[in-house]
């Protein structure tokens, strides 16, 4: 026992840590949701409590960018799912391992660089003005200038590029647990290349995918400079109401509202995609049992 407690000492910073920069700005956060703006110079009031402040931030006119955010942020994490997922891979099966490192390198350089600065140079790169849609205009792909910056389109750009690091890094450790000797077991077996994939590397890797998913949906959703810099108004997200609410409004307890819904949405999402690749699975798992030999 007393082991045990010293152990737990060592976890103790990490706790302070995670009660203090955490636990306790949320609970404010949710304190502030209950609350009002009491007048024009005021920023938050909580001497009268009530659910308000989310009928205000559930209304049709913040309700559409909520919608707006959860469409940017499932197709963002899954075209980063998408992409990512072959160049893990192909970085864990088919490369040498001599030359892993450099690649990893490589990925991660843009994350050397700010996440601001990042942004605002895919807004001068797909500007009308800009270099790309000269270059476009010039080999005959455009007959006009290109039309994509402050759209959806631009903001689901930016946040592929500036995620998409975060979804390769944990697939490619995934794939790279699973070894080269599994694989061979499973081929010696008779199993295919689909075969081998799809029932040995794939649910091996299964905590990997989860991982890169999480890491890309959960900050995507909360991103408001991507949208700021390369959506306008048509790209607008929750992060920029929350931060308009903070900043500009001074309605602390609407932007706690926002910032909660939002929260909730996050959770009740992934319970959802949870659920469903539960389901989906259910019938597999089904098949694997029963074709094993009693």
């Amino acid at each position: 026992m007393r082991r045990r407690s010293l152990g737990g000492l060592l976890a103790l910073p990490a706790w302070v840590w995670l009660v203090a920069f955490f636990v306790a700005p949320v609970l404010l956060v949710v304190w502030f949701s209950f609350g009002y703006k009491p007048g024009i110079f005021g920023t938050h009031a909580n001497d009268v409590l009530s659910l308000d402040r989310y009928g205000e931030a559930l209304s049709p006119t913040f309700f559409t960018t909520f919608q707006n955010t959860l469409w940017v942020g499932v197709l963002g994490t899954a075209l980063c799912l998408a992409i990512g997922a072959p160049v893990a891979y192909w970085m864990a099966f088919k490369v040498r391992p001599q030359r892993r490192g450099i690649l990893l390198a490589l990925i991660l350089i843009p994350f050397w660089t700010n996440f601001l600065v990042r942004t605002i140079g895919w807004q001068v790169i797909i500007a009308p003005q800009g270099w790309l849609s000269t270059t476009l205009q010039q080999i005959g792909l455009l007959d006009a200038p290109l039309d994509l910056l402050y759209t959806r389109g631009a903001v689901l750009l930016g946040v592929v590029y500036n995620y998409l690091p975060l979804m390769i890094l944990p697939l490619f450790v995934a794939f790279d647990r699973v070894g080269p000797l599994v694989r061979e077991a499973s081929k010696d077996l008779g199993a295919g290349k689909i075969a081998t994939f799809a029932r040995i590397t794939l649910p091996l890797a299964r905590p990997g995918i989860v991982a890169g998913v999480l890491l890309v949906y959960i900050p995507l959703m909360g991103d408001y400079i991507t949208a700021t810099v390369l959506g306008g108004a048509q790209g607008n997200m929750v992060g920029q109401l929350v931060a308009s609410q903070f900043q500009t409004g001074q309605n602390w307890a609407l932007g706690s509202a926002m910032a909660v819904v939002l929260m909730l949405v996050i959770a009740l999402s992934i319970a959802v995609a949870a659920a469903l690749i539960w389901l989906v699975m259910m019938p597999l798992r089904m098949r694997t049992r029963l074709e094993i030999p009693a």
